[in-house]
């Protein structure tokens, strides 16, 4: 029988992770793998709570680098957002999975508006709860939105599912062979290392909050699956640490 670790989670997808190989836009077909996964994970009476992100489609600092209003261009990222979480409802339905959107920017013909205990109550009747348009507000990331909801419907943990990352690094794989990967970290060490698995609002918003995140691949089928199983795979930040 398997032991299953937490109660509530919540999923952090990256824009770039719905958009496959193709780099840009939504690849419906690995939004339909995603979507299954999630199922897989709701079979073991898991609460699911997912932020995605828009990166996919636009991102808000890209635009501001090229001489847009900063906070016009992290709009438009935050619409982005709630695309992408139509998108993952629409897949999460047609496997069966009953799921909600709530936005933080007001749209009722598309999305619930973000309501606390609203949000809380679709998860205790077995409902995905999807988290879009970030915060509501410029300047903050979605994984400070992860961050947040995660304080405020109480998760124990933030599954940060990474593309082409399979944990946290001391530096860029990519680039330097010799690399040592972490299998666990505090999120002080995050700071100071700037390690740069979230950014430094939303490290230290689970800082505050005791809230544990760990960091794994997604390009791996099954992975969603056993990081929500507290399985040994990826990074984690903020746990109990082994005698090890």
């Amino acid at each position: 029988m398997t032991t299953v670790t937490y109660k509530r989670v919540v999923l952090k997808l990256s824009g770039e992770a719905l958009a496959g190989t193709q780099g840009y836009g939504i690849d419906p077909i690995v939004v339909d793998l995603i979507a299954k996964e999630i199922k897989e994970v709701k079979s073991y009476g898991l609460d699911i709570a997912i932020v995605v992100g828009g990166g996919n489609i636009w991102r808000g600092l890209a635009g501001s680098a090229k001489g847009m209003d900063r906070a016009t261009a992290d709009y438009m990222g935050m619409l982005a957002t709630v695309m992408n979480a139509l998108a993952l409802q629409d897949a999460l339905e047609h496997c069966g999975v009953d799921s909600r959107v709530q936005s933080a920017i007001n749209m009722q013909q598309v999305a619930e508006p973000y309501i606390r205990r609203r949000a809380i109550r679709h998860m205790e009747k077995g409902r995905v709860v999807i988290f879009a348009a970030g915060t509501g507000n410029p300047y903050f990331s979605t994984d400070t939105a992860a961050a947040l909801r995660a304080a405020e419907i109480e998760a124990d943990v933030i599954l940060m599912a990474k593309k082409n990352a399979d944990g946290v690094y001391d530096s860029d794989p990519r680039y330097n062979p010799e690399a040592k990967k972490f299998k666990e970290l505090d999120h002080i060490e995050i700071l100071m290392r700037g390690l740069g698995v979230m950014d430094s609002t939303a490290t230290s918003l689970c800082m505050d909050n005791k809230i544990p995140i760990l960091v794994f691949s997604i390009d791996e089928p099954g992975n969603i699956l056993k990081a929500a199983l507290g399985k040994d795979i990826g990074t984690i930040v903020g746990g109990e640490k082994s005698d090890s």
